[in-house]
């Protein structure tokens, strides 16, 4: 078992990176996930690898684009209005099948907003904020050391899947120092990328060409055919959440994800002590969503589900398509860089459910 050391969630994705193997890094400072970028431009150089601030968002997430088609591990972390700015980018490396990883410190907007933690880029992350039918593979850690662990899956399942990953925390878990251990991990088994990098032609006919540019209608077709076929796997095998005191008959069940969920378990706790069968259903995949899990109480709560969100209601509508009206999908949720109390939470249970009984 390794020492845990007392660390910054920003500085921790920065070293679950370089011990995941990140061998380049580009980004470009913006408030609150500056401190990912500071941390790799100190590490990165006095181990051989590449570290570039780039002169732009846009340039930092075209220069992943090159380095992913050579076959490197490569990541880029930025936050809110910066990601927007790298959607075409990202449409592009989804389109040509690269694997990398992306970091979005979420803060509040919309436009340029505040620099407060909020969950209100659900949407732009698991719709797709680029143009184009692609998916992202969206982690959402809930502390420093669920971070840690996912960074350094992130980097096997874009590898496997050749697909860009997510992984989105808001500005609270970038911030906050807690203990973490970087653990020994299971190798995986992962796919050779000899048959589609581009790294010359080693002895090869055929150039390797990575692109996203198909004119003919048809091939075109054919590519998204290909690409939902992969989708589709990825939504059998890779959705993950946490059910906590889902067991039975239930009152309610919360769902939420990140660091608000933290507070959740804790309404789920302080309600059971006044009578009260809450149940707490965290998505560790924002995309793959996890539906069987919803599935799995939807017709063993009384009063359905709660939907707890640091935004303006983007999730609930991903309970509400698994629900289909079996029962009533309810919303709570602060903005702006607003942290709900347990109290406010608890109000909200007391209020769908009829009160302490």
């Amino acid at each position: 078992m390794a020492d845990k050391v007392l660390m910054k969630g920003n500085e921790a994705i920065g070293e679950a990176a370089i011990q995941a193997g990140c061998q380049c890094f580009f980004g470009y400072p913006i408030t609150p996930q500056t401190e990912v970028a500071a941390y790799m431009s100190r590490r990165m150089p006095k181990i051989g690898r590449v570290f570039l601030q780039a002169e732009s968002e846009v340039a930092a997430i075209n220069m992943v684009y090159g380095a992913a088609g050579s076959g490197v591990r490569v990541m880029t972390s930025s936050s809110s209005p910066g990601v927007s700015l790298k959607q075409e980018g990202i449409s592009y490396i989804a389109g040509a099948e690269l694997p990398c990883v992306i970091i979005n410190i979420v803060r509040g907007g919309p436009g340029l907003g505040g620099i407060q933690p909020a969950q209100s880029d659900y949407f732009q992350a698991t719709k797709g904020g680029g143009h184009g039918d692609y998916r992202l593979i969206v982690y959402a850690p809930a502390s420093v050391q669920e971070m840690v662990d996912l960074i350094q899956e992130a980097f096997d399942v874009a590898d496997i899947y050749r697909n860009p990953v997510m992984v989105m925390g808001d500005g609270m878990l970038g911030q906050m120092m807690e203990p973490v251990e970087f653990k020994e991990r299971t190798p995986r088994q992962l796919p050779s990328k000899e048959d589609w990098a581009a790294t010359g032609l080693r002895g090869r006919k055929q150039h390797h060409v990575i692109n996203s540019l198909f004119l003919k209608p048809e091939e075109l077709e054919m590519h998204n055919e290909k690409l939902q076929r992969k989708y589709k796997e990825i939504e059998e095998k890779e959705a993950r959440c946490e059910m906590y005191n889902c067991e039975g008959d239930l009152d309610l069940v919360i769902v939420s994800y990140g660091t608000v969920s933290r507070i959740c378990k804790n309404v789920v706790k302080m309600l059971a002590k006044e009578g009260l069968k809450i149940g707490l259903i965290r998505p560790i995949t924002l995309w793959p969503f996890p539906k069987k899990a919803i599935e799995e109480v939807v017709d063993r709560t009384k009063y359905g589900f709660l939907s707890v969100e640091l935004s303006c209601g983007q999730m609930v509508e991903d309970v509400e398509l698994v629900v289909k009206g079996r029962k009533t999908v309810n919303f709570f949720g602060r903005s702006g860089g607003m942290v709900p109390s347990p109290k406010e939470i608890a109000d909200k249970v007391k209020e769908i459910v009829g009160g302490v009984r």
